[in-house]
């Protein structure tokens, strides 16, 4: 296939497009670009697809980390050089059958599909699984969907393509790490200067209009040591790695195992497993998952390893507490015919307490580097929202992926005794067993 790619859609890659665009056309499988900002990463992908999908009859999917965002991004987005759609440039009305605005979803002349989707939602995806799968942003998508959906493209033969620009030591420079050693991979890190894409003039723009100079190592210059932006525990969490405290953290028998939850309803719920021994709090163990009862996590704290663990305190949002309209019943009542004995947590006043409550326990806390792999990525990328239009900060968080793991550890920060954490709100906590209730103090 020449450079010319004709779909036919009068597109060329780049120069410095070139050489991931070679990988591909000679059967590589799997690529990530770690290319700077506003370098068309996602335009060589969305080409590379039209071509691909024209050769291969298959679904094709083009996943950012949120859904919602995939509209905004891709689907209504235009190349201002042109003035047309990216969809309309890379995928010409000449090889369409359908189109799904509300779906956002193409359907071609040789009935292959293409289609817009959200790391967010990737277990409750349906219809028949991709053979090409464009992962955008994926420094900041929900790492567990390349753990659900790889074994899927690597049964059918299907390629991976991996494009972000960094947001710290995250999974996303894993996976770049992985690529550097797997000969069979691409990979590639590509700055403004390299490219010369960008004229530098623009960045001395951004750098006297306020773009701090870590956004700038981050953006423009693909630095993986610059700090996440607006990150709440980015700092700590380094310094946690920085020291050792990320590594082999056995359960110990002699401890009773603490779990602190994010019930989630049609969301995620998360759960963190600790032992407290004198002032160290030992993270063990974490789970997350999606879709399901309570019956199910129930069933996972008395199975395998987790067996092993004498449970302590389980620790609840507020929330748990709220009696369901279709049932009348409480959470933390179905958890205690279920045999589990929580307390739940006051409403938080401000969720800066909380936050502020995880600042002063995460110097204190050792991980579990495997068990908790998610969790720690969860807690690395928490952070408040960001409005780029106006370069300011929110006061709230962004709700994403990360969300479930960080609420759950601020509500274990907020529930564990107050000589673990000095200086601590003193919280109250309603503790339940088998439908009794009492009022107790931390």
């Amino acid at each position: 296939m020449p450079f010319d790619v004709d779909i036919p859609n009068g597109w060329t890659p780049r120069i410095y497009q070139r050489k991931l665009w070679r990988y591909l056309e000679h059967g590589g499988k799997r690529a990530v670009a770690v290319w700077h900002r506003r370098a068309g990463k996602d335009d060589v992908c969305l080409h590379w697809t039209a071509c691909s999908a024209m050769q291969r009859v298959g679904n094709y999917w083009h996943m950012l980390p949120e859904a919602k965002q995939a509209r905004k991004a891709i689907w209504d987005a235009i190349n201002p050089h042109s003035g047309l759609r990216r969809i309309d440039e890379a995928f010409p009305k000449a090889i369409r059958e359908s189109y799904s605005d509300v779906e956002m979803r193409i359907k071609f002349v040789n009935g292959s599909s293409w289609q817009l989707v959200g790391s967010d939602n990737y277990n409750s995806l349906v219809g028949a699984p991709p053979v090409g799968l464009t992962f955008s942003e994926f420094a900041l998508a929900d790492p567990r969907a390349w753990d659900y959906l790889r074994p899927i493209l690597a049964e059918n033969g299907g390629w991976a393509l991996f494009i972000f620009t960094p947001r710290g030591k995250n999974h996303g420079w894993k996976i770049f790490e992985v690529a550097k050693k797997n000969q069979n991979w691409f990979h590639e890190q590509l700055t403004v200067e390299q490219t010369q894409a960008i004229d530098l003039e623009i960045i001395a723009e951004e750098r006297r209009s306020g773009m701090t100079e870590d956004e700038i190592q981050q953006e423009y210059y693909v630095s993986f040591d610059a700090a996440i932006k607006g990150a709440y525990y980015g700092v700590l969490m380094r310094e946690a790695e920085e020291s050792g405290r990320i590594c082999k953290v056995p359960h110990d028998p002699r401890l009773k195992v603490h779990t602190a939850w994010d019930l989630g309803i049609g969301d995620s719920t998360a759960i963190w497993f600790v032992q407290v021994h004198s002032s160290e709090c030992r993270v063990i163990d974490y789970y997350e998952s999606f879709g399901n009862g309570l019956e199910h996590y129930t069933r996972m704290m008395k199975a395998d390893h987790r067996s092993k663990y004498e449970y302590g305190d389980h620790i609840l949002p507020h929330d748990a507490a709220v009696a369901d309209l279709s049932t009348g019943r409480t959470r933390i009542q179905t958890l205690a015919s279920l045999g589990i004995s929580g307390r739940v947590l006051e409403r938080e006043g401000q969720i800066d307490d909380g936050i502020a409550a995880g600042r002063s326990l995460l110097p204190r806390c050792w991980f579990d580097e495997l068990r908790c792999a998610h969790g720690i990525e969860a807690l690395k990328q928490y952070r408040c929202e960001y409005d780029e239009e106006r370069k300011i900060f929110s006061n709230r968080p962004l709700h994403d992926w990360s969300s479930h793991g960080a609420d759950a550890f601020r509500y274990l920060a907020r529930g564990l005794p107050d000589d673990l954490i000095p200086h601590k709100r003193r919280d109250r906590y309603r503790s339940h067993d088998a439908g009794q209730e009492t009022w107790m103090s931390v």
